[in-house]
């Protein structure tokens, strides 16, 4: 592509719409064309008439996941560069993104300059930052339950059976935010 001519074309899905707003403002400004949608489904309708080069999904929205996305973007072009954005980080699900096709994953909150060095990134980095210490017993249940989810494709009355517990108990810990970890 030559982007002397043609901006490249950014696809925002995001159902935070203060924060798709601003985000998408701030990549204006650098020089991209871009596109915002506040569901996957209001995103598919747009992939009709608009083929973006980058995209950011969000993981968790009402509706589909972002992630059900990547699959149809990389039909659309095999060479996009697709970052997942989440506040609900979680191992299973950064595998799943770059499994399908995700350049890299992204917790919220990121800023402009995070999100396109992680879109621009074309080696992994070696010096990335190891955690001195293990993971606490929260952030571990938090990771098992993600990943028994992801096993059961999201379906919670199997993960439910799968873990054990009740199935509205398994829904309270879910709404929760991720147990974040200390640096």
């Amino acid at each position: 592509m030559d982007t002397d001519s043609l901006a490249l074309r950014f696809l925002i899905v995001d159902d935070d719409e203060t924060f798709s707003r601003v985000l998408s403002r701030a990549i204006k400004r650098r020089g991209y064309e871009t596109a915002v949608a506040g569901s996957a489904e209001q995103a598919l309708e747009m992939l009709q008439t608009f083929t973006p080069d980058l995209a950011t999904l969000d993981l968790k929205m009402d509706g589909a996941s972002g992630i059900t996305l990547i699959p149809r973007l990389k039909a659309l072009n095999p060479d996009i560069r697709i970052l997942i954005l989440t506040g609900y980080a979680s191992i299973s699900t950064a595998v799943e993104a770059i499994k399908l096709g995700a350049t890299d994953y992204l917790a919220k909150p990121a800023d402009t300059d995070q999100i396109l060095a992680k879109l621009n990134a074309t080696e992994p980095d070696p010096d990335i930052e190891i955690a001195d210490k293990p993971m606490s017993v929260g952030r571990l249940e938090w990771e098992h339950i993600q990943k028994v989810l992801t096993e059961h494709d999201g379906n919670i009355s199997a993960t439910a059976r799968a873990l054990g517990m009740h199935r509205r108990t398994l829904q309270r810990k879910l709404q929760k935010r991720p147990v974040r970890e200390e640096h």
